[in-house]
């Protein structure tokens, strides 16, 4: 569902269970089945079978259903055993139980444009400008902790959700820094923006060496992050100082 952007909520209450199906009646009379239960997740939930790691599905859009466990088998009431030599059998059997699964939910924002960079580069300076989202901005790296997402109006009719993750560092494929455990959120964009720090650093040779470095991290952690189509967007030139350089 859209009505839902977090999955915050199974931390508390995460523990599942559909309603028994009811017993036979008289008359030859079946019991009614149990209701089936829908848990409702946001859009872009992957659903894995927690002890196997298989995914069992992924939930793209608004209405996007799919079945994690099956309700039980009805049992055979007395009437079934009913032949010409026992016309009142007391036999009978019981149903079957319903599954039981421990799932692993991960929620991968939906957005068209991904933003990458190191942590100060002015990616959420960027996002502010050209959406309503408001993410926190200041004068020191690892500003940004979690995702933020922004909607760019192009006009009356257009639009597209642009994603901005936490910074990345060098080493974060092994772990280190923020930004890496957030990259996935990336996976669905359609295009990267990878926003370059022009004033620190000024040498021109040593930004080139960080862009191949973030690249670098980017293929480690994923390829089809690493594959997708990438822009290179250079900011702060308006702080360098020297015309050539500009």
């Amino acid at each position: 569902t859209t009505n839902l952007n977090t999955l915050i909520d199974f931390r508390v209450n995460n523990q599942f269970r559909a309603d028994f199906g009811e017993s036979g009646k008289s008359k030859n009379r079946s019991g009614l089945s149990g209701e089936d239960l829908v848990i409702f997740v946001p859009c872009g939930t992957k659903i894995s079978n927690l002890e196997t790691g298989e995914e069992i599905g992924d939930l793209l859009n608004q209405g996007d259903q799919c079945l994690v466990a099956n309700g039980g088998y009805g049992g055979k009431g007395n009437a079934r055993f009913k032949s010409s030599r026992n016309r009142a059998p007391r036999q009978s059997t019981d149903g079957s139980s319903g599954e039981k699964r421990k799932l692993l939910l991960e929620l991968n924002l939906l957005a068209d444009v991904g933003l990458l960079g190191y942590p100060n580069a002015g990616k959420s300076t960027f996002i502010r400008c050209i959406s309503a989202a408001k993410p926190k901005v200041a004068d020191y790296p690892f500003t940004t902790l979690t995702p933020n997402l922004g909607l760019v109006r192009v006009d009356n009719e257009n639009s597209f959700v642009m994603a901005d993750v936490p910074g990345i560092i060098q080493g974060a494929s092994e772990g280190t820094g923020l930004g890496i455990e957030f990259l996935k959120h990336l996976s669905r964009t359609s295009i990267l923006l990878h926003i370059v720090d022009l004033f620190d650093p000024q040498d021109v040779s040593r930004v080139c060496e960080s862009i191949k470095a973030l690249v670098l991290e980017l293929e480690k952690f994923d390829s089809g992050l690493y594959k997708k189509e990438r822009w290179l967007v250079f900011n702060k030139t308006d702080l360098l100082e020297d015309p050539q350089k500009k």
